[in-house]
């Protein structure tokens, strides 16, 4: 091993144990809280955590042990497997934001009938069409023996060894399966999470004119109020380029590096570089790493329930540790109220709030 494989190594590690951690955290969350079930994006969340689970206990493993033993993980049969899991997850996790991104632009455009347009039933219905689309490839690229070992990416994936006779049959599979999960799901989160940001900024200019027309009204209000209200318009505004950029974001770091290399490596009559490959598949599992915090771990609803857990397993009230400080001074005052009946104070005694 040299220095680029140790790296490549502590580096599919550390995603391992952020993913398994974080997507675990979602799924206790989404057992504990009944708010988080009722809601119908927690469906499309459940489903991707599951994907993100299992990819970080099948394929991730492999590649780390790929990386180590430079050489072919497990035989033939078990690659194949894990391969079709490889394929099927990807495909399916790509196809669950896109249903996310979906539902929050209905949620955003159309707040009033929400509820009327997706139910639980579309949501099943969608992720019904997500799993057999997912298996529809997978199950192709498996019977025609597409998947094994693939050296550039030291995983079990999507592999062109065996196709030579039938390469561009292998190619046309390739650029299909990448334009329809990969590039129909940036469109999608594309064009839905920009109509939300226009909504979103759309709201926040109606917000700033009735605010700009009340600080008018308000002759008298002192100038670090007008400020800190001119302050609050500008972080709403820039907290919600920033959560549309974070949707849009980290899909296109994670997954287009490796699309890129998976298409440049069927046409260029030149090598790619094993270290290379090896990044962008790298860069594909840390999609699963940093879904549980860009679609759930950062919410409110996550975030108090997380706390709610951490209470409940450290034993502790799920009220701040203050009212406790102040249940137990109101006590000590209590008890030297009662002494202060036959005990004069002292001028120097402290006197209980």
């Amino acid at each position: 091993m040299d220095a680029a494989d140790i790296l490549a190594s502590v580096l599919v590690l550390g995603i391992i144990i952020v993913s398994l951690l974080s997507n675990v955290v979602v799924l206790i969350c989404f057992l504990y809280d009944p708010e988080i079930r009722k809601q119908v994006p927690g469906l499309f969340i459940l489903n991707l955590t599951f994907c993100n689970l299992l990819l970080s206990v099948s394929n991730m493993p492999l590649t780390l042990i790929g990386l180590i033993t430079t050489g072919h993980p497990g035989g033939s049969d078990f690659c194949q497997i894990v391969g079709f899991l490889d394929t099927f997850l990807t495909t399916n996790s790509m196809l669950s934001m896109a249903a996310l991104s979906i539902d929050r632009w209905v949620a955003v455009v159309f707040p009033l009938s929400y509820h009327s347009r997706i139910r639980h039933r579309d949501a099943v219905l969608a992720l019904a069409y997500t799993w057999i689309h997912s298996l529809c490839f997978s199950t192709v690229a498996t019977c025609r023996s597409w998947v094994g070992y693939h050296h550039l990416y030291a995983s079990c994936t999507l592999c062109n060894v065996r196709t030579r006779a039938a390469g561009t049959q292998f190619i046309i599979f390739t650029v299909a399966l990448h334009s329809l999960t990969f590039l129909l799901t940036l469109i999608v989160l594309c064009v839905t999470y920009l109509k939300v940001l226009k909504v979103a900024r759309f709201h926040c200019k109606r917000i700033d004119v009735i605010t700009m027309q009340t600080l008018l009204l308000l002759v008298d209000i002192h100038p670090s109020v007008r400020q800190k209200c001119l302050d609050e318009q500008r972080q709403r505004r820039q907290r919600a380029i920033k959560k549309i950029s974070t949707f849009i974001g980290t899909f296109v770091v994670c997954f287009t590096p490796y699309v890129i290399t998976r298409i440049v490596e069927l046409f260029s009559p030149w090598p790619i570089s094993p270290h290379w490959g090896v990044l962008s598949k790298c860069l594909a599992y840390s999609k699963a790493a940093s879904d549980p915090f860009v679609y759930s771990l950062l919410r409110h609803q996550y975030r108090k329930t997380c706390n709610l857990l951490a209470n409940k397993v450290l034993k502790r009230s799920p009220l701040n540790s203050s009212s406790l400080r102040m249940e137990n001074t109101a006590a000590r005052c209590q008890n030297n109220s009662n002494t202060t009946n036959n005990i004069q104070p002292t001028a120097n005694k402290p006197v209980c709030p």
